[in-house]
């Protein structure tokens, strides 16, 4: 149980983490024009290894939490979450847009946040109806 809430919460850490990078990047950038912080910032391999991770941490909190729960909802959330994460990363800002990819890495975190942490109420009900 605890490694399945720890999983949770680190998805959804990392979900926050990219939709917060996508909003405040263009922020930044006005404030901060220096080169080198834009390259930083702005890098593909950031995108790349936060939808990595996602995908190796999400479907596997999402699992433990349907083999308890049972339902189905957190996990098809979630896939449809990191869907448009991986479309995001995958199509970038050359086919999409700045504000296509934006739009979809933000609703992509959103939905994949609101499918875990609909895992975690569901084993926190399930925990306390079995005491």
């Amino acid at each position: 149980m605890k490694l399945q809430k720890i999983s949770d919460n680190t998805a959804i850490t990392l979900s926050i983490m990219c939709a917060a990078h996508c909003l405040v990047l263009p922020l930044l950038l006005i404030f901060i024009p220096s080169i080198f912080l834009t390259q930083m910032i702005n890098n593909e391999i950031f995108h790349q290894l936060m939808i990595f991770t996602a995908i190796a941490i999400s479907p596997f909190a999402l699992f433990i939490g349907y083999s308890k729960h049972k339902n189905h909802t957190p996990s098809l959330f979630g896939s449809f979450g990191l869907l448009l994460l991986v479309t995001a990363v995958s199509f970038n800002h050359e086919t999409l847009g700045n504000y296509g990819e934006t739009i979809l890495t933000v609703l992509g975190s959103s939905i994949l946040i609101f499918g875990h942490i609909k895992n975690q109420l569901l084993l926190k009900n399930q925990c306390s109806t079995c005491n």
